[in-house]
């Protein structure tokens, strides 16, 4: 089936056919013509399958072909904002507004981006030119709406794209605040990786009547992805690492680790082993991220060592390896990570580096995506079978599977008198198991010197009020914790 079977203009199709695609991928088949029907859409898709073109190419439709687009004389001339795309992450949202760009190329559509991390002020500049299509993360949202210099009252079509990710970074309180400065009748398209009864419950606030679309079965890995365990000491997986690169002469490897400083210190002992690597986390500056994320797509960087949280909108058709050099605190993120590869049709290879810490970890990972995964020893790397289990967190000084506090956001909110802020407190891990184990209070700024505080597990830790200098305790807590009044980490800010 070609994509002008799907009711688009020549104008777009054209300009699909320019980036070399001529068959629409599945996501693609079902949700272009229940998007261009005009109703609420709930669609949920494996990264990797062509979501983002799923509603792109829809979006671009129905705004150039209503009377407000057909009297659009060019791409300058004045406009109000009449679709908001918001994602979590600032690598994904300026992934998804270059593919509005490039498919919107024939068109008199035009698009911006904003995020944080960067100078406000040109976006305030291109904002007040006049934008049709705005995609943005959640905070930097805030920022411009409350500065007054972002006019969301002529939106008409809303979309949350990795909407469970912006669950997990705590932005359902953000998106709650963006939805009420919205018109109420508008349609709304929700996107995600995976479906949660978070994601069920949001979208029952959120979409009317909705399509429900499911290319892949709930949580499922994508087929083409040859997956592989490889037990190892945790002392011995960096050597590892090192020698299956050099042996096997993998030139293009995408590597996660579960922490910011777990991702530097990587970093270091690659380059010691003769071997390009540069890190891309929250606390690396935009301009590093965006070198990093350029090299390693046009190969000049062999390594790129990543967080799950600045690994979204890492989107490369022909990655061959993806490396879980930890296992994520979330078993979810685990069909996140591994999709960075196999895409557009491509096969790929997802190999886990497990030590006898992350047994737990790998049985709930099995269990989610319901398959046994092979377990291969590499000669010379044999773990020692008496070796016994440590508490993750104690190793890593932070985050733990089932060991207490997860992931830590970024601090600091739209910290005015007192700066951006420090780190945000950890999710709250689920069933903590170590003694004493409990989610972190936020350091740093909030509005007036608060940190963000932690999304609360099952045991969340407690913390002072968010707004008066101490760590915010957890959201929803079940056992105590002090309810923030930030959302927790700014990443994607």
């Amino acid at each position: 089936m070609p994509f002008s079977s799907l009711g688009l203009s020549d104008a777009i199709v054209r300009a699909v056919a320019d980036t070399g695609y001529t068959t629409p991928t599945p996501i693609q088949t079902q949700a272009i013509p229940a998007v261009l029907n005009g109703g609420d859409l709930l669609a949920g898709a494996q990264t990797g399958t062509g979501k983002t073109a799923g509603f792109t190419l829809p979006l671009l439709q129905l705004l150039s072909s209503s009377p407000v687009g057909k009297a659009l004389t060019s791409t300058t001339s004045p406009r109000a904002i009449r679709a908001l795309i918001l994602t979590p992450t600032r690598e994904l949202a300026a992934q998804v507004e270059e593919s509005v760009r490039i498919y919107g190329k024939y068109t008199k559509l035009n698009s911006a981006v904003i995020f944080g991390g960067v100078g406000i002020n040109p976006q305030i500049k291109q904002l007040k030119h006049g934008v049709d299509i705005l995609v943005a993360t959640p905070g930097r949202l805030l920022d411009h709406m409350q500065q007054g210099t972002v006019d969301l009252s002529k939106v008409e079509i809303l979309i949350l794209d990795e909407a469970d990710r912006m669950l997990d970074m705590g932005f359902i309180r953000d998106i709650r605040k963006v939805l009420a400065a919205l018109p109420p009748k508008r349609q709304n398209l929700l996107f995600s990786a995976t479906f949660s009864d978070e994601i069920k419950a949001l979208a029952d606030g959120l979409l009317n009547n909705p399509a429900t679309i499911e290319v892949a079965r709930r949580n499922s890995t994508v087929e083409v992805i040859a997956q592989k365990i490889h037990p190892v000491d945790r002392d011995k997986k960096h050597p590892m690492l090192a020698h299956l690169i050099k042996t096997h002469n993998w030139t293009q490897v995408l590597v996660f680790t579960r922490t910011k400083h777990g991702a530097n210190n990587l970093v270091d002992k690659l380059e010691g082993n003769g071997i390009k690597a540069m890190a891309i986390h929250g606390n690396k500056s935009q301009s590093a991220r965006t070198r990093a994320l350029s090299e390693f797509k046009d190969g000049t960087l062999q390594v790129l060592v990543a967080t799950d949280i600045a690994a979204r909108g890492i989107d490369i058709d022909q990655l061959p390896h993806v490396v879980n050099y930890d296992l994520p605190n979330v078993p979810e993120d685990y069909v996140h990570r591994i999709g960075r590869t196999g895409r557009a049709g491509a096969t790929g290879e997802a190999v886990s580096l497990v030590c006898v810490d992350e047994h737990d970890m790998l049985k709930d990972i099995e269990k989610l995506i319901k398959q046994t995964l092979p377990r291969e020893v590499i000669p010379g790397f044999e773990p020692d079978p008496t070796a016994r289990p440590q508490p993750i967190q104690l190793r890593s000084g932070g985050p733990g599977h089932r060991n207490g506090g997860g992931r830590g956001g970024n601090g600091g909110g739209r910290g005015k008198p007192a700066g951006a802020g420090g780190n945000g407190g950890g999710n709250g891990g689920s069933k903590p198991r170590a003694p004493g184990a409990s989610a972190s209070a936020g350091n740093g700024g909030g509005r007036s010197g608060g940190g963000n505080g932690g999304n609360g597990g099952r045991s969340g830790g407690a913390g002072g009020p968010a707004r008066s200098g101490g760590g915010g305790g957890g959201n929803a807590p079940r056992n105590g914790a002090n309810p923030s009044q930030h959302r927790s980490g700014g990443r994607g800010r």
